[in-house]
């Protein structure tokens, strides 16, 4: 639907916002000078005086031909709810009502669950003493989700509260950004750090040397925990075998201790692999490995800019297995160009011969900066309906494995409007994985475009301090970051 002209009676950012996620979810175009098929959309929210949020919502329309629409609807929120968020809450539900009813769109899986973790609202209910069925009534009720998405996130918050539990204000975990690839795969959004030569590697190691000291330094000083460590990137794995056993000495003698039940390396693709890197792994007792093949179609493979075969990636987990890697993660995207049903169910068939212990699925997400995304019209991607059918079909297989989910997150333009979502055998969940989406613990993020986010367990809030993308700036301004984290640290637990 493209629309002319849009006026909102609200210049509040949050409310701009929240009713933005509603038409985009409706693929509802706004300031359309050609091709549209109404002159203007007019949207008020008005609050209604209470002590709990009542907002009345009138949209109003009026087409080329002259036809007008006048739609209004008032809810009333619930008393065991933030205000501004509940506020916010009846905005979205409102639109997305009225909307579909006027317009006979379909329901979106998620209903208006538009946030990056919805499972923060279902520990927030289950805290608050509602049972499972009255958590997923909720869901169901308040944010329109299907029942499939209510149930997926009521039973994974309830698996997750006893990792959850294992965590207190002196347990942390560490982020390690690797920010490096061999290629960069057509839906990446991240700055392009292809692999540099000698003398660079040398430069950003004396500078990844001195992030990592003075995150060691901070355990110390307040006497942290180190509970995860997880590797991360771009692609770690792609240093140079003699790089990448530096790194991961210098970061295994600086946190693993008596409290690590976790330390996590992202192999990601085969052509980033050797016998050395591996033997390293075992060396540092390094617990889990994600191989992230994306897809087992060659065709695909190509077509995104990954330099390796299927094949490649069957030898490179059997080579895992073999050095005894306690856990091996997989992950693959739903979405990708020229994929349909066929591809997933085959690629899946392929993923689960191999019997990995964590698969996760991502959604492809039209990221901005990406390739992909700035040439949308050289590629055929698969309609929503066509992703959601992939979606269940490979979520079929993983059931059948014994698999259930245990953590999830959303990011915006998502294909078929789905989730990343990441399924294990009992016993083989990620805690870092599950701290890093519920956001209960701090996280101290070392390297490039690497994170640190610090809760403040006295006022329940949550920091977040961030090294820079890109590469150069990285490099020249590392003392900056280090003292921002710095100050995150002493604002939560005081001077050390």
């Amino acid at each position: 639907m493209k629309i002319k002209e849009f006026t909102l009676n609200s210049e509040d950012q949050v409310v701009v916002k929240v009713v933005r996620e509603v038409l985009n979810l409706f693929k509802i175009e706004t300031g359309c000078e050609e091709d549209y098929t109404w002159e203007s959309l007019n949207i008020e929210n008005n609050l209604k005086p209470g002590n709990i949020p009542i907002v009345e919502t009138i949209i109003a329309m009026t087409g080329v031909d002259g036809e007008r629409v006048h739609l209004t609807q008032t809810t009333e929120g619930r008393s065991d709810e933030r205000f501004a968020a509940g506020k916010h809450r009846l905005i979205k539900l409102n639109l997305y009502q009225l909307f579909r009813k006027q317009f006979g769109f379909e329901a979106a899986p998620w209903g208006i669950l538009h946030g990056v973790r919805p499972t923060k609202i279902v520990h927030r209910l289950l805290n608050g003493g509602l049972s499972r069925d009255e958590v997923v009534e909720r869901l169901l009720h308040d944010y329109e989700a299907s029942e499939d998405k209510a149930v997926t996130i009521t039973d994974m918050a309830i698996r997750q509260q006893p990792f959850l539990a294992q965590t207190d204000e002196k347990t942390i975990s560490i982020y390690v950004g690797i920010p490096f690839c061999l290629s960069r795969c057509l839906y990446c959004s991240f700055p392009a750090n292809i692999l540099p030569k000698e003398d660079g590697l040398k430069d950003f190691m004396a500078v990844f040397r001195k992030d990592l000291a003075a995150v060691k330094q901070a355990v110390i000083d307040y006497g942290f925990k180190v509970q995860s460590i997880y590797v991360g990137g771009g692609t770690p794995t792609s240093l140079p075998d003699a790089y990448f056993r530096e790194m991961l000495i210098a970061v295994k003698e600086a946190f693993y201790g008596p409290h690590t039940v976790e330390f996590t390396v992202e192999a990601g693709r085969p052509d980033s692999m050797s016998p050395e890197k591996i033997q390293t792994m075992v060396d540092m007792q390094v617990t889990r490995v994600s191989v992230n093949p994306q897809t087992m179609q060659q065709k695909t493979l190509k077509r995104i800019g990954r330099n390796h075969t299927p094949e490649a990636i069957v030898t490179m987990f059997k080579d895992l297995r073999a050095a005894e890697i306690p856990e091996i993660n997989m992950d693959l995207i739903i979405g990708l160009p020229g994929e349909g049903v066929a591809d997933i169910e085959d690629t899946m068939q392929k993923i689960i011969a191999l019997g990995p212990d964590d698969i996760t699925l991502h959604s492809l997400a039209l990221k901005r900066g990406s390739v992909l995304k700035m040439n949308l019209e050289e590629y055929e991607l698969p309609d929503d309906n066509t992703c959601r059918a992939m979606f269940n079909t490979a979520m079929g297989y993983i059931k059948q494995a014994g698999m259930k989910p245990y953590y999830l997150y959303r990011q915006g333009y998502m294909s078929g409007q789905l989730e990343n979502v990441g399924c294990c055998r009992a016993g083989a969940e990620s805690m870092y994985n599950i701290q890093i989406m519920e956001e209960r613990q701090t996280i101290l993020g070392i390297g490039g475009a690497a994170t640190s986010k610090v809760i403040n367990f006295h006022t329940k809030r949550l920091k977040s301090a961030f090294n820079a993308k890109d590469l150069i700036t990285y490099l020249r301004d590392i003392n900056i970051y280090v003292d921002k984290r710095r100050a995150l640290l002493a604002e939560a637990y005081g001077e050390p």
